[in-house]
């Protein structure tokens, strides 16, 4: 757990895929260290999970289906009655259809062209909707969640014969980057920085091969837990990072080496 636990006291972090694997640590690492949080996803029985786990009077939670920009201008909205402002957006969602996954020769181009609108078309409206509203605040902070299958080509020889390295998601991690440099750069003059994290693999019941032959490929700790993530995204939303932005910080044990 992080040691101050008034790092983001009086912020108030808007997070997307807030019942993901990711999104629901950064939930808890935010109120850990005194934000309060908006915690946003599709799934409302999850949310209800969610909300009766962490029992926090500073977590609001949200439905959401960021297919609809209408819905999450309508999010924003309700955050600020219930807040009195948004500070930050986390964008960790990661939406795609049930086709999703399927090896290069398998994909079809419909599935293709529908999981890249799902996601990399929700990032963007929530970064529209969300950069406009900061920019006539003068302030805010945009964090995506990008990949290092974004930044480099993958490893294919680590995959046993049941797994794949989805061609979507390298697809959608490096757009995410590049719209994170995007925006930073159009934003800078604003008041509204927006960076990128890219973590390595993170554990989530992977078969032991393929988990052998990822962390050979690592330093001495190999696939990540959520946890390690805490660091740099508390970075990012703090003080400490008001010089930072266009950045898309890797965290990955030295995968990517």
């Amino acid at each position: 757990m992080p040691e101050n636990n008034k790092l983001l006291e009086n912020q108030i972090i808007f997070i997307n895929g807030a019942c993901g694997l990711i999104g629901k640590r950064f939930v808890e690492v935010c109120l850990d260290v005194g934000a309060s949080v908006i915690a946003a996803d599709i799934n409302e029985q999850q949310l209800t999970v969610l909300s009766a786990d962490l029992n926090s009077s500073q977590l609001l939670t949200l439905t959401l289906d960021l297919g609809s920009p209408e819905a999450i201008q309508q999010a924003l909205a309700a955050s600020i009655q219930e807040f009195g402002k948004v500070t930050a957006l986390v964008n960790a969602a990661y939406p795609r259809n049930k086709n999703y996954g399927r090896r290069f020769f398998d994909v079809e181009y419909a599935d293709f062209c529908e999981n890249l609108n799902l996601n990399m078309g929700t990032t963007f409206s929530s970064c529209q909707i969300f950069a406009r509203y900061f920019k006539e605040k003068k302030q805010g902070s945009i964090i995506n969640l990008g990949s290092i299958y974004g930044v480099i080509a993958p490893d294919f020889d680590i995959y046993p014969d049941s797994m794949s390295m989805p061609v979507e998601y390298a697809a959608i991690k490096s757009a995410v980057i590049h719209l994170t440099k995007y925006m930073a750069q159009l934003l800078r003059k604003d008041g509204v920085r927006v960076n990128c994290i890219s973590p390595g693999g993170v554990l989530d019941s992977q078969p032991e091969n393929f988990l052998e032959r990822y962390n050979a490929k690592c330093g001495l700790q190999g696939m990540l837990n959520t946890e390690h993530l805490d660091s740099t995204l508390l970075y990012l939303l703090s003080a400490n990072s008001s010089a930072v932005t266009g950045q898309n910080i890797v965290v990955d044990d030295g995968f990517s080496l």
